[in-house]
């Protein structure tokens, strides 16, 4: 009898891990969590232990022995752009425990989550901790948005939701831009959070003991005020449906025109170039559990944008280790057998309104269901 093959893949945020391990039946048999494995705030000796510690705990689970090498093993990990840095940690890697796997894949975190949901092709926004986007065409071509890290973007994101109360707050405290919205219910949630009375205490908060997955987690407490409706709460999460709306029409633009430039000018656009005519846009992170509340900006923003695609947003019902998985066994040309219907699951569709006509998806007087979102005029997304 041939003997079971395994394949492990990793999903890793900035905060928080997931490592599962299937046989090639595509039936998960070990599973294990771990803290946060982004290399650039961990450095890649740190990061490589850790994922180490998890593979050894899912092995332990799948009753594997630790000197047992899986055949292929796929790390989706947070920060891991650049070819460079993932080759230096595959190698380090292997060289901390050898019989860890016969083959070690590193790329980003989208491609985990992509391949998890739409594997044919397809959008991934995650807007987690951090965020990123990243568009992958049925031909095999690539497209990024964002992924550049609390300095330089990630926009839409836990943290950015986070920044931009308290900004909100201080700016108001200030008189330097007065809020639309009260902020008094806002800025208690901010001291309770931070354990502060004054503007002054937070600052060592914000610099000299910044804790980027800490600043985040602000935001779940503005994501139950603005259940409550608090209308700052509310305006907040609104801009960051907006921002992450933004980078799903620069990616579906950046598809469109590569796709036309290829058919050339004036050809009609199929299903199979040209004109994309739908994109499956998995949507991972915990932002995207309130997404009543990012729905009005992010409606808002896609009908500014003007995008002639529709776009199904899916969140998966697994770790998107899952699609480490596949991805694993595919770098070593093996097919890894998976069930779209129990990866995923469907909660909206958008159809572009085009020609401006009064009812867009059911909605009769409004632009898919929007009558605007309460932008200020100092948003960056309105």
């Amino acid at each position: 009898m041939d003997r079971t093959m395994y394949f492990g893949g990793v999903e890793g945020g900035a905060t928080h891990s997931n490592l599962v391990i299937c046989d090639q039946t595509g039936k998960v048999v070990g599973r294990s969590k771990g803290p946060g494995t982004n290399h650039w705030s961990l450095g890649i000796e740190e990061c490589a232990r850790r994922v180490i510690e998890m593979l050894h705990a899912a092995k332990i689970d799948a009753g594997i022995s630790l000197d047992e090498p899986l055949d292929s093993f796929g790390l989706t990990l947070s920060g891991c752009e650049q070819e460079s840095s993932n080759t230096v940690l595959a190698a380090r890697l292997k060289e901390k425990d050898k019989s860890c796997s016969r083959e070690v894949f590193v790329a980003s975190d989208t491609a985990g989550s992509l391949f998890t949901g739409a594997p044919s092709g397809g959008m991934v926004l995650i807007a987690g901790t951090g965020s990123n986007g990243l568009l992958r065409t049925p031909e095999g071509q690539q497209y990024g948005c964002g992924g550049w890290g609390h300095f330089l973007g990630d926009e839409g994101s836990a943290y950015w939701i986070a920044h931009r109360a308290v900004k909100t707050v201080f700016d108001h405290e200030d008189g330097l831009r007065p809020s639309l919205h009260s902020t008094e219910r806002v800025w208690t949630a901010v001291q309770e959070h931070f354990n502060v009375t004054s503007q002054a205490e937070l600052l060592p908060h914000v610099y000299k003991h910044f804790d980027k997955a800490q600043f985040a987690g602000l935001t779940s407490k503005l994501s139950q005020l603005a259940y409550e409706g608090d209308e700052l709460a509310q305006h907040v999460f609104a801009d960051a449906g907006s921002a992450l709306a933004a980078h799903a029409a620069a990616l579906a633009d950046k598809a469109q025109r590569r796709n036309r430039s290829e058919k050339g000018q004036g050809e009609e656009g199929d299903e199979n170039g040209g004109d994309l005519k739908k994109i499956r846009v998995v949507c991972v992170g915990s932002v995207w559990k309130s997404w009543s509340l990012l729905k009005p900006g992010t409606l808002k923003q896609l009908n500014k944008r003007r995008i002639t695609t529709n776009l199904e947003f899916v969140r998966l019902r697994v770790s998107s280790a899952i699609g480490a998985a596949w991805l694993a066994a595919k770098n070593v040309n093996f097919d890894l057998p998976r069930d779209d219907k129990s990866y995923c699951e469907v909660f909206y569709t958008y159809t572009p309104n085009i020609n401006k006509i009064s009812k867009v998806n059911g909605h009769n007087g409004k632009e898919n269901g929007v009558v605007g979102c309460g932008c200020s005029d100092w948003s960056y997304w309105s």
